[in-house]
């Protein structure tokens, strides 16, 4: 069984998630723009609820909707909702991407995801964990066109993806009008070569702004620039 993961704020269980917390979802969620102070924001493929949590933590917004498709990580997303100081502004959809899409009828000022987008090649036994981590469960097409339509005319989306994706990424979302205005190259340390990009899309055309970070020097030493971005929600930072 494992441990629940304490941030400062918070605490996460995720031993029914078949996704557990890393790397990936903290980036995002330290990293996503505030700047237009979101009154509605939506985090698709959820898993254990980490992302609207730190969206909670960092923003005043009033509406903070969650979207898992799994059972088990549903249900523990809303125990986390629930055991949080921000019970009362959090909310998860146990429903597909697809079917929430074509139901909801509001618009989010800001979207933010970590989907699944792992090939084929690498499938294990797990079902569930499958699902939330292969992107034949939720394919950047179909997360795009979904974005596209729940995405308020001034909103935000900020995503996470693997750094071998993004070009074709940014065509799938320049096809749904939408455009990248800001990206964020990861690498684990500096002679590695670079593995995650963080990048945030608009309905607007805009100046795109490119920068990258190392994580750490050597095994357990982080750079100053990821204790700063993340320094807010790790308690060892």
């Amino acid at each position: 069984m494992s441990k629940p993961f304490q941030f400062k704020h918070f605490k996460v269980e995720h031993d029914r998630c078949a996704m557990k917390i890393g790397t990936d979802a903290v980036l995002l969620g330290a990293w996503a723009s505030l700047e237009t102070q979101p009154n509605s924001i939506l985090d698709i493929g959820a898993g254990t609820g980490v992302l609207a949590l730190m969206m909670a933590q960092r923003s005043g917004a009033e509406l903070i909707d969650a979207l898992e498709i799994d059972d088990a990580a549903y249900e523990q997303c809303v125990a986390n909702f629930e055991n949080s100081d921000w019970g009362d502004r959090l909310f998860c959809y146990h429903a597909a991407l697809d079917e929430f899409t074509e139901e909801i009828e509001e618009c989010y000022d800001l979207i933010i995801s970590n989907p699944p987008f792992y090939t084929e090649a690498f499938k294990s036994d797990n079902k569930e964990r499958n699902t939330a981590r292969f992107e034949d469960a939720m394919p950047f097409e179909a997360l795009l066109k979904s974005v596209s339509k729940l995405l308020s005319n001034s909103g935000h989306f900020n995503v996470v993806i693997p750094y071998s994706e993004q070009l074709s990424f940014i065509e799938y979302a320049k096809h749904k009008g939408l455009y990248p205005y800001r990206i964020l190259n990861v690498r684990g340390q500096q002679s590695s070569p670079l593995k995650r990009s963080l990048i945030g899309f608009s309905f607007q055309k805009q100046t795109l702004k490119t920068s990258e970070l190392t994580i750490e020097i050597e095994r357990h030493r982080y750079t100053n620039d990821y204790t700063a971005l993340t320094k807010d929600f790790y308690l060892k930072l």
